[in-house]
């Protein structure tokens, strides 16, 4: 359905962005003298408000790690490791139909060719052209090649099965389901060995600064203000400092999302980079395109949203998911869920007390079950923020499981239970580089240089660990 909804006026596409000097503009101060101004002859002055006005609300867009993860310290310049495989034994491949061989297998998590695992004596289920059979490994690892051969309990070879031609090169799917020997027969050769991914990332160092000269903190001008945090008093020079902390502080979670390791190692100019939570999940997780088109009402896309189910049941099949979402992706849901709720007046759902329209009006979900997934959404400012990713847009979402993982910590030399999401920082005995601020100069109490101004620094050494990536997901839009 075509909306032919706009939006005008100086708010609807602006972008305000601090300064990042200190500098007496025209868009900063009050002029007398100016047009519509009056001037210092007239009887009464303007009313000037003293208090700031907050004309974006709360505007930072950090805590989105604080409600998922964890922060813990690091010694090492970087952090590596190792993610379980599967279980069990399961591989795409190629099948020669008239010997019943088959000639590459391709692992069905990779895509690339590798070694089969898959031993003399097994018993395996398969699939070819849709037709489902139960077959026996004649020849396995043992015949030290890629290559394995198979024959189906029903029939002599596979192409004599009703339903698959004797055609070269067609797709096979299959699993070991366990083994069978005759009497008398010797143990199975060789061995399966358990196979292990190795992940690391590196930490970066991400600064700030923020400087004022002593001739401007020696003009007070009081202005009451309102923290992003909920405090609130009166500022004077460092009001410009508090803000510069503030976005610092969303600048080391916009990191930890957007980092990218650098693909040229030739590029002097350009720094080695860090994995961020969105290149993990392109690289390692599952990505979601077109999951919140438009083009179909939401109350129809139920059989689509299940695919994403059936896509859990492939990983690790965590129940309970988090899911933090654009606007749209949001009011999706709205929309999907309503039309399944049998309380429904009008389109919209009535109230989270047993559906009574009259105790309450209800037009959202906090969450909701689906099979035997638990979701629970959110709106995320991040992607709605008109000078964060909402400007850039492309992106509808994320679904990160709740929970944690056991991996091996090689400081505390044992297995420890990690969030799925965790920020690592530089630390030892002597720094803590998880956030440190310190002023230089020769104002504000500081005496450290001859300069007649006043630095405040910031700095941060960290990086973000994201596990178990594969039951990650990134919706785009």
């Amino acid at each position: 359905m075509a909306t032919n909804v706009s939006f005008s006026g100086p708010a609807a596409g602006s972008i305000v962005s601090p300064s990042a000097i200190k500098a007496t503009l025209a868009s900063n101060y009050l002029n007398f003298h100016g047009s519509g101004g009056g001037n210092w002859s007239q009887q009464y002055l303007p009313e000037l408000y003293e208090q700031e006005v907050e004309r974006y609300g709360n505007r930072t867009v950090s805590s989105f790690l604080r409600m998922v993860g964890a922060e813990m310290p690091m010694a090492s310049d970087q952090v590596i490791w190792s993610e379980q495989g599967r279980l069990h034994l399961a591989y795409n491949g190629q099948i020669k139909t008239e010997t019943g061989e088959i000639d590459t297998i391709t692992g069905i998590d990779s895509g690339a060719t590798e070694a089969h695992a898959v031993r003399k004596g097994a018993t395996v289920v398969a699939v070819v052209n849709n037709v489902v059979f139960k077959a026996y490994v004649t020849a396995g690892i043992e015949a030290a090649t890629d290559a394995l051969t198979i024959k189906p309990y029903g029939a002599e070879n596979v192409d004599d099965i009703s339903g698959i031609a004797a055609t070269d090169n067609q797709v096979i799917k299959f699993f070991v389901y366990g083994s069978e020997f005759t009497k008398g027969t010797a143990s199975m050769t060789d061995a399966v060995e358990p196979t292990f991914k190795s992940f690391t990332n590196k930490p970066l160092i991400i600064k700030d600064h923020y400087e004022v000269n002593g001739s401007d903190t020696a003009q007070i001008g009081w202005v009451e203000v309102s923290g992003e945090s909920g405090q609130s008093g009166y500022l004077w020079y460092l009001k410009a400092e508090g803000d510069t902390r503030v976005r610092y502080e969303d600048y080391l979670e916009m990191v930890m999302l957007e980092a990218e390791k650098s693909v040229s190692s030739a590029n002097a100019a350009v720094p080695d980079g860090s994995e961020g939570l969105f290149s993990a999940i392109e690289s390692r997780g599952i990505v979601a395109s077109n999951q919140f088109d438009a083009s179909t009402p939401a109350v129809d896309k139920l059989p689509e949203f299940d695919l994403l189910l059936k896509e859990l049941d492939k990983q690790g099949s965590i129940e309970e998911n988090m899911l933090f979402l654009d606007r749209d992706a949001n009011l999706y849901f709205d929309d999907m869920l309503a039309g399944l709720n049998p309380n429904i007046t009008g389109g919209l759902s009535y109230g989270v007390f047993e559906n009574s329209e009259d105790m309450a009006l209800n037009l959202g979900f906090s969450g909701f079950r689906r099979g035997s997934y638990d979701f629970y959404k959110s709106d995320w400012k991040y992607l709605n923020d008109k000078s964060t990713r909402g400007l850039i847009g492309g992106l509808s979402g994320i679904m990160i499981p709740a929970g944690t993982s056991s991996v091996y910590d090689q400081q505390l030399g044992k297995n420890v239970r990690r969030p799925f999401l965790h920020v690592r920082y530089r630390a030892s005995e002597t720094d803590d580089r998880r956030m440190k601020s310190w002023i230089t100069g020769s104002v504000g109490g500081a005496s450290t240089t001859g300069d007649d101004k006043m630095e405040v620094h910031y700095l941060s050494e960290r990086c973000l660990v994201v596990q178990a990536a594969n039951n990650f997901v990134l919706f785009n839009s």
